[in-house]
């Protein structure tokens, strides 16, 4: 599943042109429609920009801790930040109409972090369930 994803994240990070540039005016206007819906309007499109980038590693993070264990859950945000910077550079030298930035780099990097978090989270409840499960299977077995 890591390879999978990791694929989609190579195709849409080293697309020729930006993968949102037919889309724009679309996302212009219903950020505008949102305004008028009472979402803030500090929240333009930079902001949905910074928040997909949060939101497009997350699966990263999540499978790396799935993956490896939640020993280990701050390789997932290692990674999640080597795999970004990877792909800035790889921007920045090869795909002129792409632009390489510091911030896709944080904001790519938090959301493995968050998607680490999240992963721990499932760990712990799987965790949990088994031990119960265990617990109740021996009060059985002591009946």
């Amino acid at each position: 599943m890591l390879m999978v994803y990791g694929a989609v994240v190579a195709a849409i990070a080293y697309w020729p042109t930006p993968v949102d540039s037919g889309l724009r005016a679309s996302i212009g206007r219903a950020l505008a429609a949102l305004h008028r819906r009472g979402l803030p309007g500090w929240f333009d499109y930079a902001q949905l920009e910074w928040w997909a980038n949060v939101a497009f590693f997350a699966p990263i993070g999540l499978l790396v801790v799935l993956l490896i264990g939640g020993h280990r859950w701050w390789v997932a945000t290692l990674v999640g930040g080597t795999v970004s910077v990877a792909i800035e550079v790889g921007q920045h030298i090869f795909l002129p109409m792409r632009y390489a930035t510091v911030d896709d780099v944080v904001a790519n990097t938090l959301g493995a972090a968050v998607g680490a978090l999240v992963g721990l989270v499932m760990l712990a409840v799987v965790h949990h369930r088994r031990r119960a499960r265990g617990r109740r299977t021996v009060r059985r077995l002591e009946v």
